[in-house]
């Protein structure tokens, strides 16, 4: 199958050797976003509402980039420094989704990075 690579300018650019999304059929896997202002590309704030929020708005631009929605992600990954702020991530996903939600897995982590306290990728399935 042929591999497509997604690029937005609504999302922070790639700060390394990878995509911000690979398109292969209807299938769109998007890499790890961070809470980094995409017109700045500096980190938001250390307030973990507004990183959340910032990481769910920059992967729901590079699913729009790939002709989806966040409704389309079908996997859900979150990597957090802090596993209390748990609770604060479902709270805030519930005003980015609706049911059925996406498969999903949380992640305790050391660091991410620069100084995130937040990490999130996903794979979507684009209607057919």
């Amino acid at each position: 199958m042929t591999r497509q690579v997604i690029h937005t300018d609504h999302a922070p650019r790639a700060i390394g050797t990878y995509s911000q999304a690979i398109k292969v059929g209807n299938t769109v896997y998007l890499s790890g976003q961070i809470p980094l202002d995409p017109a700045t590309m500096t980190l938001v704030d250390d307030n973990m509402e507004v990183q959340i929020r910032r990481v769910f708005d920059n992967l729901g631009a590079v699913a729009e980039a790939a002709g989806g929605t966040l409704g389309d992600i079908v996997k859900l990954n979150v990597f957090l420094t802090d596993l209390g702020h748990f609770p604060l991530v479902n709270e805030i996903m519930a005003n980015y989704f609706s049911e059925p939600y996406p498969a999903r897995a949380a992640v305790g982590v050391a660091a991410l990075p620069r100084g995130a306290g937040v990490e999130m990728d996903a794979v979507l399935v684009l209607p057919e």
